[in-house]
Order: C-alpha cells, then sequence, then structure tokens
C-alpha cells in the first residue's frame, strides 16, 4: 500500500487516468464476456473479443475523460473545500450540471469518431437525454459520497471503481439502436 501511495504522490496524473481507463475498459471487457461468450447470439459459437470496441473505450477514457475529472476534480477541490452537506451538494449539483454533459459528449462523439462513423453527434442526439437521466440517478448518491468520505488524491480511483458498474450501464445504452421516428 504504501508503494501505491508513493506512486500516486509522485505521478497523480497518470497514476488516476491509467486506473480509471483500466476499469472502464474492464466494464466493456465485462459486456463482451456476457454477450460474446456466456450468451451468445442463438445458433452461435461463442465469439471473439472485439478489442478494436476495447481500444476505442481505452482511448476515451484514458485520453479524454480521466484527465478532465482529475483537473475537475482538483478545481472543485479547491473552490469547495470541506465535507459539510452544503458544500457537497454544491459539489455533486455542479458535477451532475457542469461536468456531465461535457463527459457525455466526450463519450458518444469520441466514440463516434474512433469508429468512424458519417455523423459523429447523431448517437450523441438520440441517447443524451436517456443517459444523462440515468447518469445522475447513479452518480449524484456516489458522488455524495465521495466528495464527503473520499480523500482527494483517491477521488479518480474511487469514480473509476463507481465507472465499473456505470460503464457497464453505458455500454448497454450504447449498444441500443435508436428508435425510428415516425414520418407523421
Amino acid at each position: 500500500m504504501a508503494f501505491l501511495r508513493r506512486i500516486f504522490n509522485k505521478y497523480p496524473l497518470v497514476s488516476n487516468c491509467t486506473i480509471y481507463g483500466s476499469l472502464y475498459c474492464a466494464a466493456e471487457f465485462s459486456q463482451q464476456t456476457v454477450l460474446r461468450k456466456i450468451i451468445p447470439p442463438e445458433n452461435s459459437p461463442a465469439l471473439p473479443y472485439d478489442t478494436d470496441v476495447l481500444k476505442n473505450y481505452a482511448i476515451v477514457s484514458t485520453l479524454g475523460i480521466s484527465p478532465t475529472l482529475y483537473y475537475w476534480y482538483r478545481f472543485l477541490d479547491s473552490k469547495f473545500v470541506g465535507t459539510t452537506a452544503r458544500i457537497v451538494v454544491r459539489k455533486c449539483l455542479m458535477d451532475q450540471i457542469l461536468m456531465t454533459p461535457n463527459l457525455l459528449v466526450m463519450f458518444y462523439v469520441g466514440m463516434s469518431v474512433l469508429e468512424k462513423k458519417d455523423d459523429y453527434f447523431a448517437e450523441l442526439k438520440a441517447k443524451f437525454v436517456p443517459t444523462y437521466i440515468a447518469n445522475s440517478l447513479f452518480w449524484v448518491p456516489n458522488q455524495a459520497a465521495n466528495f464527503s468520505l473520499i480523500p482527494p488524491q483517491f477521488r479518480i480511483v474511487y469514480i473509476g471503481c463507481c465507472t465499473l458498474v456505470w460503464v457497464n450501464i453505458l455500454c448497454w445504452f450504447k449498444r441500443q439502436e435508436p428508435e425510428e421516428k415516425s414520418s407523421q
């Protein structure tokens, strides 16, 4: 444990990004394990892992989302010091209102760019609202625990652990086909 603490103190951004990115990819890996290995499509043998998708999750999470979160939490912790209920509520609201939309844009648009889709914003437009609602229900209580109980240097790791669960939900949203709107 002392070794990890030294690494985190010496290289906090790299440590947090590595752990967060790994946990983010682990969530997609678990999704693929269930959908491709445990319960593959009917009349189909187990399918191989889609390493391109795993690579895309790694890029978006490690190079985009985790450094953004690292600096965001440093900012919040410097502006709103303490763990009183009022400060925790303020941090949770700011996180949900200011940061979450950016993270969802980063995720859906980043994945669309890496997947070389024709319209980088189509999936974001189709899935933003339901994903934001689910995000709020999941993250507000987890962030309340984060801001009131977790030491600042371990916030990204805590978020990474919660993300292991959240990204399984996000992967489910990502796999949903957008509903076609009727032209009436």
